[in-house]
């Protein structure tokens, strides 16, 4: 008898976003939080505390990054050898097209607030949730936008009872899948912007994900400074930082 019901999650968590409410999700670099308008997107940001330089992502699945963003040949090649061949998970920035039918379903205040200098973020491969709901997020046309669940600047949450309660009452879902698999990490998923191949936030499985690049590729990303090293708010925000 299986622990968990993946496909009813996905299909409650859709439903909610879908009517303009917010969900509180699982996926495997830690808990968030999710809406498919302006209007869920602006409370999520006002009950974290965010700072203005902020910017949601995209929870996507590897068709829909495809579809949307416009890299070259090579960096998406390693967007794929890292999703696909090594099953890590992965924060792809990059430059997009905003004609793309979940970005015209998303409006442009919310796209605003979702782009920095013509590129958006996208997260892929966070585990059989994330997977499924972006399925349901590509084929009916909701989407799925938002950050971490924590106020800003305190660290990504493991657990949901360790959510703190300000956002547990904004939500109109939580799911409780327990303690997500990249814990040990203490930090929100990996984000690079492959138009330039900087590192926007060094997170969960950084490691493994520079030795594929440098292995496959031969581009070499800078040594992890370690957590001590960065403020909280830049490691542990499941955000794309505006780096117009």
């Amino acid at each position: 008898m299986p622990t968990l019901d993946i496909a009813g999650d996905a299909r409650r968590i859709i439903d909610v976003v879908k009517n303009g409410g917010i969900a509180l999700v699982p996926q495997h670099t830690g808990y968030a939080m999710c809406g498919a308008s302006m209007e869920p997107l602006r409370k999520i940001f006002d009950t974290k505390q965010r700072g203005g330089h902020k910017r949601n992502a995209m929870a996507a699945d590897l068709e829909t990054q495809r579809d949307m963003m416009t890299l070259g040949k090579r960096e998406q090649e390693m967007v794929e050898a890292i999703v696909l061949d090594y099953d890590l998970p992965l924060g792809v920035i990059g430059p997009f097209r905003a004609d793309h039918p979940l970005l015209m379903k998303l409006g442009d205040d919310a796209l605003k607030a979702s782009s920095a200098g013509g590129t958006i973020g996208n997260l892929l491969n966070a585990g059989p949730l994330h997977r499924e709901l972006t399925r349901l997020s590509r084929e009916e046309l909701v989407p799925l936008f938002g950050s971490s669940a924590n106020i800003s600047g305190t660290g990504s949450r493991f657990r949901l009872e360790d959510v703190q309660p300000e956002l547990h009452e904004i939500a109109d879902i939580r799911i409780d899948h327990g303690l997500c698999r990249y814990h040990m990490y203490g930090r929100s998923g990996t984000l690079i912007n492959f138009q330039t191949m900087q590192v926007i936030r060094f997170g969960a499985c950084y490691d493994l994900i520079a030795d594929v690049l440098e292995r496959w590729f031969r581009v070499e990303l800078p040594r992890d400074p370690g957590m001590a090293a960065l403020p909280s708010g830049h490691v542990n925000e499941f955000a794309l930082q505006n780096v117009a």
